[in-house]
């Protein structure tokens, strides 16, 4: 006869009666109280005892303490510090209580792991700093692989590493091995180059380690070799000060073939991170240095295809940037020339009115923007013929920002006089009934 078990969250109890329809007798099975959290009510998989002697589950009292809580739930007493000292006996009376119930469907918990403390983030920092002053390349690559799999274990490690300063230290290990021969520290630049992107935020006196010549031409040369951490580093850059975006955009200019090896991260879609943040140097590029006929090679026939697949199959995120860039390449005649003739181009963006996010829907409105008002008539009347007034007309409706609001009006303004000619095609068509161009 099948019995079939089940568990009272509160009490910890577990019984089990038969399939049967004949009524018997439950068997309970119950939980030892003192293996469950006074807070959660589960059984505790790493139980920590505070400073006023009650053991909770380390990540509930965690939630508890970062809520903003400063007493014990179960005493009520104010906590004279916060630390959680691992209770091992505990820990151990409930995984040999799991292994003798393991018939009843007890699992046994693993074995946690005990976070990193602050003495730990501190000698781990003074010995990379030692290893680096001395040029032990192994030993250093061996303390950065040990801050990843640090960083792997918990968001609390990683925030425990941040805290301590470990990006700093490593962002003065990069700038020193790439102040000396590069090739014969290929190894440990390649192994900080992926540990730092993850070490944000670091300090201004870190960043300008990161941002000086040597460094951003190593990095570059990394890109080349199509490395995502190269480019997710340089994004991290960029975007925590203006000084620093601008910097680095000039010295990628400086380098030959960066704009096509960027090109080519977006191509090969190494990861979403790594895709997007390749996006965000190229819309840096094009939008800082726009007079720069370095920006122009983005306005080829390949990268627009490249962005059009993006803006259609990706996720939001992935997707705004994508349309970022694509209106940033519609500010110069060029780049409007080589959107303009892919097919793709005004359905997908009329596609994308009101069906991403607001900011793709402003993006799509700037496209169409651009583009119809340096070709008011071919491209205004593809427009409506794809539904993008009534569309348009809806965007006013709902509500946007002061430039997009204009821009609308604009458009509203420059369709209108074509629109009474033509015969309006269903906006909600679906865009694989459209040919893709072939390059």
């Amino acid at each position: 006869m099948v019995l079939s078990w089940r568990r009272s969250r509160k009490s910890g109890r577990i019984s089990a009666k038969k399939d049967a329809g004949v009524e018997t007798p439950e068997r309970i099975f119950t939980t030892p109280t003192h293996f469950l959290c006074p807070i959660s009510l589960d059984l505790m998989k790493d139980p920590v005892t505070l400073s006023t002697g009650i053991t909770y589950d380390r990540e509930s009292i965690e939630k508890w303490v970062d809520s903003g809580n400063k007493t014990c739930p179960v005493t009520n007493q104010t906590l004279t510090n916060f630390d959680q000292i691992p209770n091992h006996a505990i820990r151990k009376m409930i995984q040999l209580w799991c292994v003798e119930n393991k018939s009843q469907g007890i699992e046994r918990i693993p074995t946690p792991r005990i976070p990193i403390t602050k003495s730990d983030v501190s000698d781990i920092c003074s010995n990379i700093s030692i290893s680096t002053a001395r040029k032990d390349h192994s030993k250093c690559i061996e303390l950065v692989n040990k801050v990843k799999r640090w960083m792997r274990e918990s968001e609390k490690n990683r925030k425990c590493l941040i805290e301590g300063g470990v990006g700093d230290v490593l962002s003065t290990a990069f700038e020193f091995f790439t102040t000396v021969c590069i090739n014969e520290n290929d190894e440990v630049l390649s192994v900080i180059l992926s540990a730092l992107p993850s070490l944000f935020p670091i300090s201004e006196e870190a960043q300008t380690k990161l941002v000086s010549v040597p460094s951003i031409r190593c990095m570059a040369r990394y890109v080349k070799k199509e490395d995502p951490n190269s480019v997710l580093l340089l994004k991290e850059l960029t975007v925590c000060k203006e000084r620093n975006a601008i910097t680095i955009t000039h010295e990628l200019l400086s380098i030959e073939e960066m704009e096509e090896s960027l090109m080519k991260i977006v191509k090969l879609q190494l990861t979403p991170r790594a895709t997007k943040a390749a996006l965000t140097l190229i819309y840096q590029i094009i939008t800082i240095y726009s007079s720069s006929s370095n920006s122009t090679r983005f306005a080829n026939a390949d990268f627009v295809s490249i962005l059009i697949d993006l803006i259609v199959d990706s996720e939001r995120s992935l997707c705004e940037m994508a349309m970022a860039v694509m209106d940033a390449i519609c500010l110069f005649e060029v780049g409007r020339k080589r959107v303009k003739e892919h097919a793709m181009t005004m359905p997908v963006m009329v596609k994308k009115l009101l069906r991403v996010s607001g900011m793709a829907t402003e993006l799509s409105v700037s496209v169409i923007w651009r583009l119809c008002k340096n070709d008011e008539a071919g491209c205004c009347v593809e427009a409506i013929k794809l539904g993008c007034f009534q569309k348009l007309l809806v965007v006013l409706q709902v509500g946007c920002g002061g430039k997009t609001k204009e821009k609308v009006s604009e458009l509203l303004k420059m369709m209108n006089q074509y629109r009474g000619k033509l015969e309006c095609f269903d906006s909600t068509m679906n865009l694989k009934h459209i040919n893709r161009p072939s390059f």
